[in-house]
């Protein structure tokens, strides 16, 4: 059984930083695309940073502006999530995301490309 688990949530002051982490267990992850999605209360979920297996093809969300990084170590099974200079619109439910249809060298912002989810990990962010 494939299962995603997130940690590295937690609360923070605006500027602050968070590290998010995966680790995917029951299949390897190098061979498949990864990313990270966000949901604020009340709104739907939102993409935020995609890597294929490679460690290359990174995408981001356009209004993250250089603030947040994903990497991956697939030696460790494990996706990260740099996040820096946190802002309060950045609070919500963040989880991790696996696709077996991308491919070594596909990464996508779209939620119906992954085919398995993490039960996410919550940020907060005061101002």
């Amino acid at each position: 059984q494939v299962q995603l688990v997130e940690s590295g949530g937690g609360s923070v002051q605006t500027g602050g930083s968070l590290r998010l982490s995966c680790v995917v267990s029951g299949r390897t992850s190098s061979d498949a695309g990864m990313g990270w999605f966000r949901q604020a209360p009340g709104k739907e979920r939102e993409f935020v940073a995609a890597i294929a297996a490679t460690g290359l093809n990174i995408k981001y969300a356009d209004y993250l502006k250089g603030r947040f990084t994903i990497s991956r170590d697939n030696a460790k099974n494990t996706v990260y999530l740099q996040m820096n200079r946190l802002k309060p619109e950045d609070t919500g439910d963040y989880y991790c995301a696996l696709s077996s249809r991308l491919g070594i060298f596909g990464s996508s912002r779209l939620l119906d490309d992954y085919n398995y989810w993490g039960q996410g990990t919550q940020v907060t962010v005061s101002s």
